[in-house]
């Protein structure tokens, strides 16, 4: 690795010893002079925490937002989403392990400065950009700079994210971050700790936070697997847990598992599933429930709470009705939370991903 792929990293300090403790997240890897930590992309250079991963991203396009999933966050619009190599989780069934699990000099990647991702956006007619398919958390010094450069351009940023992270760099990375879907990967320690690698508490503490300390607009997205999440016990407990410390109001997605990586051996998510564990939601009294991965228009659409009739309807990812007037529904009144535009009724954008190029890519050297 040359010094032009290394940059400053933030959130460590030197121990004793002389290796380097990562400070970014729960893990609180010890690195050895040369070694990377659990995630790949931070290392220890000659006594200094670099991030290999800076202004290096494996994988670029243009999504609908809904694809996020974010269905209350500016419905319709399209998403500049693009991710590095690494992560700080060690998710068995992980579906893009192709480039989670690599090493960022395995994985073909430019250079692009965060000048260059925010102008891309621009062209491309995104109104957001995304940090996503692999956790952001571990090239949040790269998040840091391109989400204040958007905001200063008009233009938004989200996270798609495990939520494993300290505070002090949850606090610095979200301050610039207009929205986020947290991944609320199952309910209990034991789920966590055998197959994500990982704990359940932090995550808690993350969503906590986002939704009493910021700004952040949050959703949370559960993947559900048969036999290891999905049971009616732990679905109860996470949406008990969610409408009474989060609030009801909160959008949750449950999604459907499809055999990857090292979960191979188990059975898609049947349908059936996914519709049980939205009634399960709707009775601990969730207000915003939606089903992916599946085809169920009526699972993702939006109804309002106020007359139960449809605000925003959706087919996949495609948006195909939309009655949101100045954040309330059109039928009624009623308020509906999330960011919308002033007005936007009638269909938007089909909802199918398109292939971005990062044209004149920019070096960053280490600074």
């Amino acid at each position: 690795m040359t010094v032009r792929s290394m940059h400053r990293a933030r959130w460590w300090r030197p121990e004793s010893d002389g290796r380097i403790l990562c400070t970014l997240c729960p893990r609180d890897c010890r690195l050895r002079p040369g070694q990377a930590g659990f995630c790949y992309i931070r290392q220890n250079h000659e006594g200094e925490l670099v991030t290999l991963g800076y202004g290096r991203p494996t994988a670029v396009a243009a999504d609908p937002i809904e694809k996020k999933p974010l269905n209350h966050f500016l419905p319709g619009t399209d998403v500049l989403s693009f991710g590095t190599a690494g992560c700080n989780l060690g998710c068995k069934f992980c579906q893009n392990w192709d480039i989670s699990k690599a090493k960022i000099d395995e994985i073909q990647s430019g250079h692009v400065s965060p000048e260059r991702i925010v102008q891309t956006a621009i062209d491309e007619k995104c109104d957001s950009i995304a940090f996503t398919y692999n956790d952001p958390v571990i090239f949040g010094e790269f998040v840091i700079d391109v989400a204040r450069i958007a905001r200063s351009r008009g233009v938004h940023t989200v996270m798609v994210t495990a939520g494993y992270v300290h505070e002090e760099p949850r606090r610095e990375i979200f301050a610039e971050i207009d929205a986020a879907n947290v991944d609320l990967k199952g309910f209990t320690n034991e789920f966590y700790r055998k197959t994500t690698l990982s704990d359940l508490d932090p995550v808690r503490e993350t969503l906590l936070r986002l939704r009493h300390e910021t700004d952040v607009w949050l959703e949370i997205t559960t993947l559900l697997i048969p036999g290891l999440n999905d049971s009616n016990r732990e679905l109860s407990d996470e949406c008990a847990w969610i409408a009474r410390e989060l609030g009801t109001d909160v959008p949750v997605h449950f999604t459907a598992f499809h055999p990857d990586y090292r979960m191979q051996d188990r059975p898609p998510t049947p349908p059936s599933t996914l519709h049980r564990a939205r009634h399960i939601a709707h009775e601990a009294g969730l207000q915003f429930v939606y089903v992916g991965n599946i085809h169920d228009p009526a699972g993702q659409t939006t109804f309002c709470p106020g007359c139960d009739r449809a605000v925003i309807e959706r087919n996949w990812h495609s948006v195909l009705d939309n009655h949101i007037d100045h954040g309330k529904c059109g039928h009624c009144g009623h308020a509906i939370p999330g960011v919308f535009r002033d007005t936007r009724n009638g269909p938007s954008s089909p909802g199918l991903p398109r292939r971005v190029t990062l044209s004149n890519p920019e070096a960053k050297p280490c600074d």
